[in-house]
């Protein structure tokens, strides 16, 4: 049984807005070749997916709740464990997109319980071009490869072959080779720092970075502030009135050395669900430090001051 043929016609995906592109268009595919519908789960008043509109979502039609862990926008954090406790109630499968917590926290796959969980590695300051599919030995078996080549077979014969036990049956062709064991080191290094001491500090960094940004006058955060959810990521996607994200993050850069992002981060839905078409974003990872805030803070307010000015 491979994943198409579970998302049959009249079967259902469940999403939120808020999902990366790499979790959305992928699903689409897969929607115009089974005849599958895409539900999607909008936000509450706080800036975070929907829980309740999720669970009323679920039923016997739904095959696969497609969800982050973490938010690349707007900070917050998903109770996976209710998810897939919920979406397993209807036969459900549950896939997690864990990129932006497994280089931040400890993430225990077991007790989360989801069928499927993915992470990149250059989130994990490993190289690019790489990451991992975690997921359920009897479900992997279940599934037909979806590649062919060499390394994935078990026997090949002139009218058919056999293919080799998981994770081999998915991988064909020469692995990245070098990738992978960059990633195994990236792993090793963030291990033996130790995840939950970087959890700790960043949850310090991201409430410091919240409040300074919050301060700065006609800024408007995007996401709940830390108060209200108790957790979160290090991140700030924000939008300075009257002045286009873009300038911003190029005189920060130009002028100042400061590196932030701006766009709509692989995130459009979500940005036309705030009724925005682009933001700008201050990320942190346990490498940074406060003061390094303090520098982007004030550079910020030199930024907003000259733009500002030149209307």
């Amino acid at each position: 049984m491979s994943l198409k043929r579970f998302i049959c016609y009249g079967g259902q995906i469940i999403l939120t807005v808020a999902e990366h592109h790499s979790a959305i268009v992928p699903w689409q595919f897969v929607s115009q070749k089974t005849g599958a519908t895409l539900k999607y789960v909008g936000l509450t008043k706080e800036e975070v997916p929907d829980i309740d509109q999720l669970k009323s979502l679920l039923s016997n039609k739904t095959k696969i709740v497609v969800v982050h862990h973490v938010s690349n926008v707007l900070g917050s954090m998903l109770p996976i464990e209710e998810i897939v406790t919920w979406s397993n109630k209807v036969g459900a499968k549950v896939l997690v997109d864990a990129c932006q917590s497994v280089p931040h926290m400890a993430v225990d796959v077991q007790k989360l319980g989801a069928d499927f969980l993915v992470a990149s590695s250059h989130k994990m300051c490993g190289p690019t071009g790489v990451g991992f599919l975690h997921s359920k030995f009897e479900i992997l078996s279940s599934m037909e490869p979806f590649l062919g080549g060499g390394e994935m077979i078990a026997d090949v014969f002139q009218d058919r072959s056999t293919y080799a036990e998981p994770p081999s049956r998915f991988e064909a062709g020469t692995p990245a080779i070098g990738e992978a064991i960059g990633l195994g080191a990236a792993i090793d290094y963030l291990s033996h720092i130790g995840m939950d001491q970087i959890h700790e500090y960043e949850k310090e960094l991201a409430t410091y970075l919240y409040e300074t940004l919050n301060s700065v006058p006609n800024v408007r955060i995007y996401g709940p502030s830390p108060s209200q959810t108790g957790h979160r990521a290090p991140l700030c996607s924000f939008n300075v009135e009257n002045v286009h994200p873009t300038d911003i993050a190029e005189i920060l850069d130009l002028q100042h050395g400061v590196a932030v992002r701006s766009g709509h981060h692989c995130a459009q839905i979500l940005h036309r669900t705030l009724g925005i078409n682009a933001s700008a974003r201050a990320s942190l990872h346990f490498y940074n430090t406060k003061e390094e805030v303090d520098v982007f803070i004030h550079a910020l307010k030199d930024t907003i001051d000259f733009l500002t000015s030149q209307h």
